[in-house]
């Protein structure tokens, strides 16, 4: 009978089960010591890294902006300032679904596409804990309703700011420009640590040009906050800086009367102090609201503004070029005078008509003068005499004469979108069009016609010149700055540029007075229009530039032409002619006569200003 086997093996189950103890002992030590190692990189190694996470779930760094500059006229009225607004953000680390977000937001408030888009083109650039604005400026209803819903909606909040206004609407739209969201152009190249909280920065004009001392400087604030991310309370607040109020030489009654009186047409009128450069008005019509490029200018409108067939965004006192006509004849019998070309005595037979020698092309007089010397030639605009001298002269030492009163560069002006104008050289159309320079261009240029071009700001800085008999001074806008709490305002210098100096004194009378006969005297070309009835001295210069080329037997009969082929109507003028106090500049876009159209325009002005405005 076979051996009986042990049911079970007592000293084979303690050695399984001493092996298994092991094994498990390892185990939990290994997963003990790996949780050790853990908790002491989290509590040691880790220490400040996640205390600053830690804290920063309780409490928030938020940037403050500042408030921005005020902007005033010469008399403290006030041309841009900051009103309470309310606009509507986003903080993305403490939202789920954004798109949800989004969607239901829109039932809630209005939201465009624009609004979407530049929402989103915003999100790319901010960090997650980084409020975004998604709607600016909410209505009273739209703040009712996101009130009444606010805890829908985890990580939105309605913050309240200041917006920029500008209480004279279109009047100053061309001098101040506006403010606008910041774009990705203007992320790549400002500080972001000096715009942190801000969303608006100057676009154009003095609000661009004077943009950093506009801003002022960013404050900070520490504040408690929930798990929604709502604050509780302040913990420690850096208040901003605000920006510095300027105080621009303009004044808003004349700006206003200027454009009263330009209503209508498409033009400029600038007037500004010979005696410091200082601009009194600029004004370029028609114009447009800054107010509406502001909180985001809706894309049907803009494109309207920009196709409108006259150009309303377009700043002709300082972007429009234009030919300057006979307003240049008293700078070119100037510089007939000084290169000893001619003389006030000198008389010329003028038939209507200039033709060079050996030359048969007739260059045509705007009409029959008979015979004139420097005054009458002046005073009644002789074509042919400016013809003769301009041929006399060569473009060579006319050019250069006319480039010491600063045509053909830029003013300097503070602000932007200055155009240069042109004056032009037998270099300069060498370089430009690969020609020689011929003689019946020179003959043109001395008439202000052809190549050359000058905007109305220009024009103004010349006749400013011409009234200080030679001295320059550089057009500006900012008057000064208010300084301090107790808002003391201090005046900046005037910058004086290099004069126009003529070996003659006596040469200055001889073009300055028959500019005085343009407007007093009988046959003057302002003188039934413009100066007849004057209560004062007006020196000035009608101007009428082409728009198209006539032939030589062409003749120009402004009833028959539409009204977009009319000439310019130009004037410059300064007044009064023995104390020069105001110089203006008028342009009226296909306006025909000067002397018919601008010169009355030019005279309202200055009696708005030495008249009503001193009584």
């Amino acid at each position: 009978m076979p051996a009986r086997q042990p049911i079970k093996n007592h000293h084979q189950e303690k050695r399984l089960f001493l092996a298994r103890v092991v094994i498990l002992v390892v185990v939990v030590t290994l997963l003990f010591g790996i949780v050790s190692a853990r908790m002491g990189h989290l509590q040691v190694a880790s220490y400040s890294h996640f205390s600053t996470l830690s804290q920063n779930n309780r409490v928030r760094l938020e940037a403050l902006p500042p408030p921005r500059g005020l902007i005033f006229d010469r008399n403290g009225v006030v041309l841009a300032e900051n009103r309470p607004a309310y606009q509507l953000e986003i903080t993305p680390e403490q939202v789920v679904d954004m798109e949800d977000t989004l969607e239901r937001l829109a039932s809630v408030v209005h939201l465009s596409d624009m609004h979407i888009e530049r929402f989103r083109r915003m999100l790319r650039n901010k960090r997650p804990f980084q409020a975004v604005p998604l709607k600016l400026n909410l209505t009273d209803e739209e703040l009712a309703n996101f009130a009444v819903n606010r805890h829908r909606f985890p990580g939105v909040d309605v913050e309240a700011r200041v917006a920029r206004h500008y209480p004279q609407g279109a009047s100053l739209a061309h001098v101040l420009g506006y403010v606008g969201r910041i774009d990705e152009r203007e992320l790549a190249r400002i500080d972001t640590r000096r715009y942190a909280g801000t969303t608006h920065i100057g676009k154009l004009g003095v609000e661009r040009f004077y943009e950093d001392e506009l801003h002022g400087q960013v404050g900070f604030q520490k504040v408690e906050v929930n798990a929604q991310g709502r604050t509780l309370r302040v913990l420690e607040r850096e208040p901003a800086t605000p920006g510095r109020d300027l105080v621009l030489s303009l004044d808003v009654r004349l700006q206003r009367a200027a454009e009263e009186i330009l209503d209508g047409y498409a033009g400029a009128i600038v007037a500004m102090d010979p005696r410091n450069g200082e601009v009194l008005a600029m004004v370029s019509m028609p114009s447009f609201d800054p107010n509406l490029f502001v909180h985001g200018i809706p894309r049907s409108v803009f494109q309207e503004l920009r196709t409108h067939r006259r150009q309303p965004l377009f700043n002709r006192a300082l972007s429009g070029q234009y030919p300057p006509g006979s307003t240049l004849k008293p700078v070119v019998g100037l510089a007939g005078l000084e290169h000893g070309v001619t003389t006030a005595e000198r008389t010329m037979y003028t038939r209507g008509y200039y033709t060079l020698p050996n030359d048969s092309r007739r260059f045509r007089d705007w009409r029959y003068h008979g015979t004139v010397d420097l005054d009458r030639a002046i005073a009644q605009s002789s074509d042919v005499y400016f013809y003769d001298l301009g041929h006399k002269l060569g473009i060579d030492r006319m050019s250069e004469f006319l480039g010491l009163f600063g045509l053909g560069e830029r003013t300097g002006i503070d602000s932007t979108g200055e155009r240069q104008g042109l004056l032009p050289t037998r270099e300069w159309k060498r370089a430009t069009h690969n020609q020689p320079w011929f003689p019946g261009e020179t003959l043109i240029t001395a008439i202000g016609q052809g190549y050359m071009l000058t905007t109305p700001l220009q024009l103004a800085s010349v006749t400013s010149t011409l009234a200080m008999r030679g001295e320059r001074v550089r057009p500006h806008l900012l008057r000064g700055r208010i300084q301090g709490e107790g808002g003391e305002l201090t005046i900046d210098d005037s910058q004086y540029l290099p004069p126009v100096q003529v070996s003659r004194p006596e040469f200055w009378d001889q073009v300055l007075v028959p500019m005085e006969n343009t407007m007093h005297r009988p046959r003057g070309t302002a003188y039934n229009t413009a100066g007849r009835d004057a209560a004062y001295r007006i020196a000035g210069k009608t101007g009428t530039s082409q728009v198209f080329g006539l032939g030589e037997d062409e003749e120009y009969d402004e009833e028959q032409l539409a009204l977009h082929l009319h000439d310019h109507a130009l004037f410059i003028g300064y007044a009064p002619a023995e104390d020069p106090r105001i110089a203006v500049a008028v342009i009226v876009e296909h306006g025909g006569s000067g002397g018919r159209v601008a010169a009355p325009m030019a005279r309202k002005v200055m009696d708005y200003f030495l008249l009503e405005m001193d009584s």
